[in-house]
C-alpha cells in the first residue's frame, strides 16, 4: 500500500520543480529580477526549517522545504549577475536575523524557537521583494509564488507528525505566498490603469 503522505511530499518536489522553470527563463530573459538578499535569506531559512522539521519527524512533508532551500540558494547566485543590485538597511537587518536564527537553535537546541524566529525572519526577507514590487510589479513571477502557496498546502497534508516545529513554516508559507501574488496582482491593475 502506498503512503499518501510519501506521494504528497514527492508532488510537492515536482510542482517546485515545474514552478521554477518559468521563473528561471524570465530571470535569463531578463523580465525578473530576483533581489539579491531576499532569496538568500529563504534558502538559510528555509534549510533551518527542513532541517527543525526533519529532528520533530515532519516526514515528507519536509521534504520541499530542503528543496527551496537548494532552488533558493541557485536563485541568489543567479540573482548576483541578473538580478537587483540595490541594498538597503532593511536587506542587511534581514541577513543579519537569519543569523540570529541559526545561532538560537545552536544556543537553546529548540527547532521549535527556531521556527517561530525563521518566520519573522522571512517576513522581513519579503520586504525587499514587496519594496521593488511595488515599484515594478512585473519585475516578479507571480505564478511561482502562486505554485508554491499549493505546494505548502499539500506539504502540511503530507507531515509525519504535527508540532510547533513540523506545521508553523508550511502554514506562513501559505500566507506569504499567497500575500505576494495578491500584491502582485494589485499592483500590475494599479500599473495598468495608470
Amino acid at each position: 500500500m502506498i503512503d499518501y503522505k510519501i506521494v504528497l511530499g514527492y508532488l510537492t518536489i515536482l510542482l517546485a520543480c515545474i514552478a521554477h522553470i518559468p521563473y528561471l527563463l524570465h530571470v535569463f530573459s531578463n523580465k525578473t529580477k530576483p533581489h539579491a538578499f531576499s532569496w538568500l535569506v529563504w534558502s538559510i531559512l528555509s534549510g533551518i526549517a527542513f532541517a527543525a522539521s526533519l529532528v520533530r519527524h515532519g516526514g515528507a512533508g519536509s521534504w520541499i522545504a530542503g528543496f527551496t532551500a537548494m532552488t533558493c540558494l541557485v536563485i541568489f547566485l543567479l540573482s548576483l549577475w541578473k538580478g537587483t543590485k540595490d541594498f538597503p538597511l532593511i536587506d542587511w537587518i534581514c541577513i543579519a536575523l537569519a543569523g540570529v536564527s541559526l545561532w538560537l537553535w545552536w544556543l537553546t537546541k529548540d527547532p521549535t524557537l527556531s521556527v517561530i524566529t525563521i518566520v519573522v525572519t522571512d517576513t522581513l526577507a519579503y520586504v525587499p521583494t514587496f519594496r521593488k514590487s511595488y515599484h515594478q510589479p512585473f519585475q516578479e513571477t507571480a505564478s511561482v509564488y502562486m505554485i508554491y502557496f499549493f505546494i505548502w498546502i499539500l506539504a502540511l497534508f503530507a507531515l509525519g507528525s504535527y508540532s510547533i516545529a513540523t506545521w508553523l513554516y508550511p502554514v506562513y508559507g501559505i500566507v506569504s505566498n499567497a500575500a505576494i501574488v495578491s500584491f502582485l496582482v494589485w499592483r500590475r491593475k494599479v500599473q495598468q490603469h495608470n
